[in-house]
């Protein structure tokens, strides 16, 4: 990807025009040639940044037992780069004590490969766990996700967990 060119500083933001009743320069609401060509330049990269693969992300609300081995749910899915990132948070502590673990799963090379959080046995409503993993992915095979649960007491503890994928313009 393109280097992005140095903010035009020593340009004027706006067009000015010398007004004839007065002999000065006045604004004319146009965007200078120097700013209009940063500003596009800007768009550009964004445009050609990582592109969502899913406007709606898969979320489990509400859980209160271990989640198996699960296909994320993705309309499109090509050999590449993602990034995909999970939060958990207990939304309901037991009583007593719990544990949550979240794995993804992908196969790179035909290889099956995963990547697990540390266990979020904090036991707590404001216990939370963000992560995030880059990953290489094979079209023929899904992405996944499954979560490990432990809960002692006589309430149960729940989570919610949301998920989220990116594909990387590589």
């Amino acid at each position: 990807m393109a280097k992005t060119a140095p903010i035009p500083s020593d340009s004027v933001l706006v067009e000015t025009q010398l007004d004839p009743q007065s002999g000065r320069e006045v604004p004319t609401g146009i965007i200078s040639t120097a700013w209009y060509e940063y500003f596009l330049q800007a768009q550009d990269r964004l445009n050609a940044g990582a592109d969502t693969l899913t406007t709606v992300f898969d979320s489990v609300i509400n859980q209160s037992a271990a989640i198996p081995t699960t296909s994320i749910p993705l309309t499109t899915l090509s050999v590449g780069l993602y990034r995909v990132s999970t939060y958990a948070r207990i939304t309901q502590a037991a009583s007593t004590s719990s544990s949550l673990t979240v794995t993804l799963g992908w196969t790179d090379g035909t290889v099956a490969c995963t990547s697990s959080g540390s266990a979020m046995t904090g036991n707590t409503t404001s216990t939370t766990q963000s992560l995030s993993a880059m990953i290489r992915s094979d079209s023929s095979t899904p992405l996944t996700y499954s979560a490990a649960y432990a809960s002692s007491g006589g309430t149960a503890m729940t989570f919610r967990l949301d998920l989220a994928v990116e594909q990387i313009p590589t």
